[in-house]
């Protein structure tokens, strides 16, 4: 496996970081644990072909690790209760303004089971037909209706992938 250079890193940084603060967020700015983060993403992305999260086990198996590949499922939410992601990449406004402290975060990825049990769909669930489908970045929660999901999500740039069929 090819090893991941200094270079590499800092090119990383330097896009994951005008991605963020063109869509309202922000990476930590501790520079050298940032990246040491990001050469952990690298890492696997040369490892399994996807950056999942560095600070969580991968299967190595894609479907299994949707939710994980960065930036992962779980962002927001703990953007939102605890002001970091659960490795504290990205940061909320307050922790990057120093008016809150990074404190660590729970794990609140589901165990594998729990991930691979169906769903009840949104049109199992009562909510009536539409013309079109409706697809969810499973990331952001960006909604839209089309044929098929957007091949990069407008707000956090997940890939189609991370999109579900919401209607």
């Amino acid at each position: 496996m090819p090893e991941v250079t200094q270079a590499d890193i800092g090119r990383l940084h330097e896009k994951l970081k005008k991605e963020a603060e063109s869509s309202g967020y922000h990476l930590n700015s501790d520079v050298e644990f940032t990246r040491q983060l990001l050469q952990g993403l690298l890492t696997n992305e040369k490892r399994y072909g996807y950056c999942s999260c560095p600070c969580r086990l991968a299967s190595g198996n894609r479907d299994d690790d949707l939710d994980i590949i960065c930036p992962c499922d779980y962002r927001d939410p703990d953007l939102t209760d605890h002001g970091t992601c659960y490795c504290s990449l990205y940061v909320s406004s307050a922790v990057l303004r120093g008016e809150k402290k990074a404190a660590s975060v729970p794990e609140h990825r589901p165990p594998a089971a729990e991930r691979k049990a169906p769903k009840k769909s949104a049109r199992a669930a009562g909510i009536s037909s539409l013309p079109l489908p409706v697809w969810r970045c499973k990331v952001c929660g960006y909604l839209c209706a089309r044929d098929h999901p957007p091949e990069l999500c407008p707000i956090c740039k997940a890939k189609k992938d991370r999109f579900e069929r919401f209607i």
